[in-house]
């Protein structure tokens, strides 16, 4: 397993970039835009992690997200989750689920998935490399609550 990112929700690009790059140093490794899910993903590396960021390697990274659709952030909102490469998404989920873990958002793409930690906290788990071919149970496997 590789840590990722840990991923946070902002209400304003520009007020946060000159928080986090402009006061903090950090800078701007990569950016995406989601015309259908109406959002923006800023990935941002800490100066010393600037070249491994870039690199296949890729160094954990800060996820700022904005939903274009204003949203008041309470409750620990703004927090969305910590994100980890696994080499088998299926196994890891079979494993988390044998053991009582719920999980929220199945692999059912062979590529991402989302569980809770005991505490609430979001946790995605991305397929390292190529998604896996879409395979059952989690094809059929409904989203439950909430990650």
């Amino acid at each position: 397993m590789q840590y990722l990112h840990t991923m946070v929700r902002i209400s304003d690009i520009d007020e946060s970039l000159k928080f986090y790059c402009g006061l903090l140093g950090m800078e701007e490794i990569s950016r995406r835009e989601s015309d259908k899910g109406r959002f923006t993903l800023i990935f941002l590396a800490a100066p010393a992690d600037v070249d491994r960021a870039r690199s296949d390697d890729r160094a954990p990274m800060l996820e700022l997200t904005y939903n274009w659709d204003p949203e008041a952030y309470a409750g620990g909102r703004n927090f969305g989750h910590l994100a980890y490469r696994v080499n088998d998404v299926y196994g890891i989920c079979q494993r988390l689920m044998d053991n009582g873990v719920i999980i929220n958002r199945p692999p059912r793409d062979g590529h991402m998935a989302f569980v809770k930690s005991p505490d609430g906290i979001s946790i995605e788990l991305l397929q390292k490399g190529d998604a896996l071919p879409p395979r059952e149970p989690w094809v059929s496997m409904p989203n439950t609550g909430s990650w």
